[in-house]
């Protein structure tokens, strides 16, 4: 869901760090121990624009659940209709391997690596905006910010340490002024 931001805080622009296909290929090597290895491994060839197209399509509707879940609102049917369409893209069975061969090989509905790994950020997603956890689920509460984050501590009110940082800063200024 993070993947479009502000930089710069309130003086800043909007950036979107999944553009191109290089941006997705850098995204699942940062966050390669999310998934399986024998899946990362699979992912050998170079994502797709159409690849970039569906994880935009997958954020949006995560970033709109989420604003939902932290406004309390119920979840609109289009952003729910997405991310259930591709998480369906997740679904795995194990199987005995051939004599000889340790553990259960995991075999994919789909074949295509990067659409797994868009249907396991989609059960995430899921997990996450359905499951215990959901009522933790928060917006940045620093001005400009327009990321989302689990809350991990009672007192956590952003995403990270430098939104922190920059609300704490402008009000010592303000009290420094006034």
């Amino acid at each position: 869901m993070n993947t479009t931001f502000v930089q710069g805080g309130l003086r800043g622009g909007p950036v979107d760090a999944l553009t191109t296909p290089a941006d997705l290929d850098r995204w699942i090597e940062e966050h390669a121990e999310a998934f399986p290895r024998e899946l990362i491994e699979r992912a050998t060839d170079r994502a797709t624009t159409f690849h970039v197209e569906e994880f935009r399509r997958l954020r949006e509707a995560l970033r709109e659940l989420s604003r939902a879940c932290t406004a309390e609102e119920p979840y609109d049917e289009q952003p729910v209709t997405v991310v259930n369409r591709d998480a369906r893209l997740a679904v795995s069975w194990p199987e005995l391997g051939h004599s000889g061969a340790p553990g259960p090989v995991v075999r994919w509905v789909e074949a295509d690596p990067h659409l797994i790994l868009l249907g396991m950020v989609a059960v995430s997603g899921v997990e996450l905006l359905a499951g215990p956890r959901r009522h933790e689920v928060r917006a940045c509460a620093a001005p400009g910010c327009i990321l989302y984050f689990v809350k991990s501590h009672r007192r956590r009110e952003w995403c990270t340490p430098g939104c922190g940082n920059r609300v704490r800063v402008a009000r010592h200024h303000d009290r420094r002024r006034s």
